[in-house]
Order: structure tokens, then C-alpha cells, then sequence
């Protein structure tokens, strides 16, 4: 089920947002009045189609190719998106890498574990973050307010095996959040982050959900007995980029079906 909320006239910027949870936050955004800033590196052409899907609701979509850890290509973006659309309301640190997203390669004990991996992942989920949220502050600030939302993971909660730069970078990006929360706060500027459990994207059908029995082992875990949507995190991301959430800021919002509740199997 689809929120609603008022974003009418609101400029918002989804990174990582050509397909999965980027996709679903930045559609939905648009669906409730918003134009939106369509970013990815590698999947140009997926990100294209999202502004077009964009478009095709009646609002204004820039695409923008940037790689997010890069502080150049950042503030490129973030000028060509002051030049289209005159301000930054929302912003939505979504894009992130993994090891073994499409398979398990890579997912390896610490030993063992690339220093290429460690380098990419925190740069980009957690550098990223940084440098994005330090750009669009700088003119939500002049502005007077704005909204930054991002995304973490039970990864950043609960320890995960075998992806040990990625449950730092995540573990990161939670309390990142809290900081500039507090930092900003002054300004009107609420920051938020919220957290994903097993979300069903075509990255997690391939790892986890096209083999019976890692499906039944996966959901043991979670209390609902299912994964989640992307629209589900979209819905968590709608009310923190709204009104509604004016009084809400440096909160952390779970959405993970029970995962990290404490649920553990009857024995």
C-alpha cells in the first residue's frame, strides 16, 4: 500500500535511486507532487528511465550521472540541480555497494577480506553520505530548512557475517546521522535515518530468495515470515521527507519485519 503525503513543489535529490529501494522512494515521491533528481553511476540507462517515469507523472526529473564518493562529481551535481530547480528541499542518501550482491563471491572472513572492497564500500556508503549530506546542507541552509533522510541497515545494528565493510559503513551512516542531526537542527534542517531489513530487489532474488533453502533460512529471522517491499522503505522515507515528521530528527526507523526486534526461533 502506497502513501500520501504533500510534497507539491518540493525538489528532492534519491541517490542510487535506477532501480530497488532508489527507485520505489523516488517514484513515489514524484506520485505525491514532488520533482525529483534521479542519481546512479553505474546504471545510466535504468536511471534515465526513472526520470522519464518521472515526467510521465506530471513532474520535473533531472538525471544526473555522479559517483557519490567523489567530492567533485557531489558538488557538480548539486550545482546542476540549484541551476534546474533553484533549491534542495529532500535529499536521500540511498545509493550503496556490497560484496556479492548478484552471488555470495567476495563474502569472506576479515582475513581474508580485499582492501579494494573495504576502500569502495565505506567510500561510497559512508563517504557518500558524507559528502552528499555536506553539500545539500550548505544550501538547505540558505534556504532555511530541508529534509535529509538516509539509508542504513539491520547490517548497521545487528552484525552480519562475511560483509565486514559494509556493517561498518552502515553502522557508520546511523550514527553519522545522529551528528549532523544535532549540527543541523538549528538551521530547520531534520535528519533522519532509517534501516532496511530483507528487502525482495532483484540483487536479494538472486542471493537469497531463488534457492528454497536459503529462502527458509533467511526468514527464520524475521517474525512477518516475508521480505519486505522497496515501497515499504519508500512509505518510511515519504513521511520523513513530509510535514508530518516536522518534530522528528537524528531517529532511527526500522523497517525489517521484526528482524532485529530479538525474534529467535522456538527450539
Amino acid at each position: 500500500m502506497k502513501m500520501k503525503v504533500d510534497l507539491e513543489g518540493k525538489v528532492a535529490i534519491v541517490t542510487g535511486s535506477g532501480r530497488g529501494i532508489g527507485q520505489a522512494i523516488a517514484l513515489s515521491f514524484a506520485e505525491n507532487g514532488a520533482n525529483v533528481v534521479v542519481n546512479c553511476y553505474t546504471r545510466v540507462s535504468e536511471g534515465i528511465e526513472v526520470a522519464r517515469e518521472i515526467e510521465k507523472l506530471g513532474r520535473k526529473s533531472l538525471f544526473v550521472k555522479a559517483d557519490i564518493s567523489d567530492s567533485e562529481q557531489v558538488n557538480d551535481m548539486m550545482r546542476q540541480v540549484i541551476k534546474t530547480f533553484g533549491r534542495i528541499d529532500i535529499l536521500v542518501n540511498n545509493a550503496g555497494v556490497n560484496v556479492g550482491v548478484t552471488s555470495e563471491k567476495g563474502r569472506v572472513p576479515i582475513q581474508d577480506f580485499s582492501e579494494a572492497h573495504w576502500d569502495r564500500i565505506i567510500d561510497v556508503n559512508l563517504k557518500g553520505v558524507f559528502l552528499c549530506s555536506k553539500a545539500a546542507a550548505q544550501q538547505m541552509i540558505k534556504q532555511g530548512g530541508g529534509k535529509i533522510i538516509n539509508i542504513s541497515s539491520v547490517a548497521g545494528i545487528v552484525p552480519l557475517r562475511l560483509q565486514s565493510a559494509y556493517v561498518a559503513a552502515k553502522a557508520g551512516v546511523t550514527n553519522l546521522t545522529r551528528a549532523i542531526a544535532l549540527e543541523l537542527a538549528p538551521h530547520n534542517i531534520n535528519v533522519n535515518v532509517i534501516a532496511p531489513g530483507s528487502i525482495l530487489t532483484e540483487g536479494t532474488k538472486a542471493l537469497f530468495y531463488s534457492d528454497r533453502e536459503k529462502t527458509e533460512k533467511i526468514l527464520s529471522y524475521i517474525p512477518l515470515k516475508r521480505p519486505g517491499a522497496p515501497q515499504d522503505i519508500a512509505n518510511a522515507a515519504l513521511f520523513l521527507a513530509s510535514e508530518d515528521s516536522n518534530y522528528v530528527t537524528g531517529s532511527l526507523i526500522v523497517v525489517d519485519g521484526g528482524w532485529t526486534a530479538g525474534y529467535m526461533r522456538d527450539w
